[in-house]
């Protein structure tokens, strides 16, 4: 899973990176990017609203993307700042098509 300082935790920082990072959407997710010299781990944030699911459903889907973003770290620019919105058909997809759509995302607007 990903460690505290892999997590954007402050409201503030998911405002700046989903108002002006750049955007890649898919069927299941947007995925917003913000890309900074800072020499720090990337973070990762997420958004999984009520109409994805309920309290259950969300955290399922929440866990995927936090797994799948764990795995892809390596490929991750360091200092990049991302936040992975959910759509309600997240709620239904299996993982393997969320972990393709995460991951084609985080090639074209977050890879070193």
């Amino acid at each position: 899973m990903l460690a505290r300082g892999s997590r954007i935790t402050r409201g503030t920082d998911y405002r700046s990176v989903v108002r002006g990072g750049s955007r890649c959407a898919g069927s299941h997710t947007v995925t917003s990017v913000v890309r900074t010299t800072d020499q720090r781990p990337p973070r990762f944030g997420f958004i999984v609203s009520k109409q994805v699911g309920g309290a259950v459903v969300r955290n399922t889907v929440r866990r995927r993307l936090k797994a799948i973003c764990a795995e892809a770290m390596p490929v991750v620019r360091p200092g990049a700042d991302i936040v992975i919105r959910a759509l309600p058909s997240s709620a239904s997809a299996d993982f393997s098509a969320l972990r393709a759509e995460v991951l084609r995302c985080l090639e074209r607007k977050a890879s070193a």
